[in-house]
């Protein structure tokens, strides 16, 4: 008799591939002959206590892989980040239902509230078992060689920055463009794959993980001006001073927090504004524009890694191949082997939950304003197939007659 009972969910912020990893999850466990019903739950963790769930068992194969190639998160997700209380009310709920196995795809946050549950249900002697699934495009979570959605949200990166640089060679002037990364700047960095030629932007690169200056950030940019009579940069939204204050703060008379106290970073373009405004006020450079790409990189439906798809929707998979045979709770990670495969391990959840990977040191250039070549080598498989390239006239120039040199 079919007795496991599977609930399955998705928190954080949507990406272009984690219904892959749903779709994963459901398919394989429907292939277990010990599971009797699949169930997801709408809206992450606040569906689960509001018993918002529905039944996946019902759903076509066909329809899941239509929905598993649709970027965002297709149950819904949440920014809800439990504490043990709200935790303990997940668990009762989880007992009520008789769920046996509970799956939930997400990032830092998501991975800690798997592990209270966890604890919850061991503490109650209750057979539960609890798996997270790794998914965030900030790319740091611990223990991952890269997570999924990163993948497709880089791609993304590195492809408008190429079109920013077409753009601003062709009507020169200064670019800024700020990307997601509160403390980690692998996204950010993403942006130097779009460069092609010597001269290509971004010609500066800011990260989180290196302390920013606005007076060397200036003297960076006139500098560059200078050289090539333009400049393309690349920010990423959580750059800080020595102190560890978001320069975003320092710069804004009025910014919104978010439900955890952080200074809402995301979704304003206030730093691009501001730092738009310090170059024009400070250098005298007039043409200066700055975008925020915001929450363009996270869905976008034109521009997803078929690597990250295809992984996406094989972490999905191990998650339920580990629940069923691995005989302990965890964390799926992605680790890297060879020239470029990928191996699956079940991390012990406490190795994962509630910390926070950076850029590793050789990833960054010694000025810090680029990235290293090992940092393309890292990046590049992941971007997936078919990049798009861009080509340049050769220059053949014609003698002047009235003016000649």
């Amino acid at each position: 008799m079919s007795s496991c009972k599977i609930l399955v969910a998705q928190g954080g912020g949507p990406t272009a591939v984690i219904n892959q990893s749903l779709v994963g999850v459901v398919l394989e466990a429907r292939r277990q002959h010990q599971v009797g019903l699949v169930y997801g739950a709408r809206h992450g963790v606040r569906g689960i206590i509001n018993e918002d769930f529905v039944d996946l068992t019902q759903e076509t194969s066909h329809n899941l892989e239509l929905v598993a190639a649709t970027p965002s998160s297709a149950l819904g997700s949440t920014r809800d980040k439990p504490d043990a209380a709200y935790c303990h009310k997940i668990f009762k709920v989880l007992q009520a239902h008789g769920i046996t196995h509970f799956f939930y795809i997400g990032g830092n946050d998501s991975s800690d509230t798997v592990r209270i549950v966890s604890q919850e249900a061991a503490a109650a002697a209750y057979p539960l078992r609890c798996i997270h699934i790794p998914k965030t495009i900030d790319n740091d979570l611990v223990g991952n060689d890269h997570t999924p959605g990163f993948p497709s949200a880089a791609r993304f990166v590195a492809q408008a920055f190429a079109g920013a640089n077409l753009d601003n060679a062709s009507l020169p002037g200064v670019y800024v463009g700020v990307v997601m990364g509160r403390h980690a700047g692998f996204l950010t960095a993403a942006s130097a794959l779009g460069k092609k030629f010597a001269d290509d932007g971004p010609h500066l690169i800011y990260l989180p993980e290196r302390v920013f200056d606005l007076q060397q950030f200036l003297a960076d940019v006139k500098t560059v001006y200078e050289r090539h009579g333009r400049c393309v940069i690349a920010v990423s939204e959580g750059i800080h001073d020595a102190s560890g204050q978001a320069i975003a703060a320092q710069l804004a008379k009025d910014l919104e927090h978010d439900a955890h106290g952080n200074v809402q970073l995301s979704g304003s373009g206030a730093l691009a504004d501001l730092l738009c405004e310090e170059i024009k006020s400070k250098l005298g450079i007039k043409r200066v524009r700055g975008d925020t790409f915001g929450y363009l990189q996270r869905s976008f439906i034109g521009c997803v890694s078929d690597v990250d798809q295809r992984e996406a929707r094989e972490v999905g998979e191990k998650a339920v191949q580990f629940a069923f045979h691995a005989g302990r709770d965890g964390s799926v990670a992605i680790q890297r082997s060879g020239t470029y495969s990928v191996d699956y391990a079940l991390l012990p959840l406490e190795a994962v939950a509630g910390k926070t990977r950076v850029m590793e040191d050789e990833f960054i250039s010694a000025s810090g304003t680029d990235v290293t070549d090992a940092f393309r080598l890292y990046l590049r498989p992941l971007l997936g197939s078919g990049m798009p390239d861009a080509f340049r006239l050769r220059p053949n120039p014609v003698a002047k007659v009235l003016n000649p040199d």
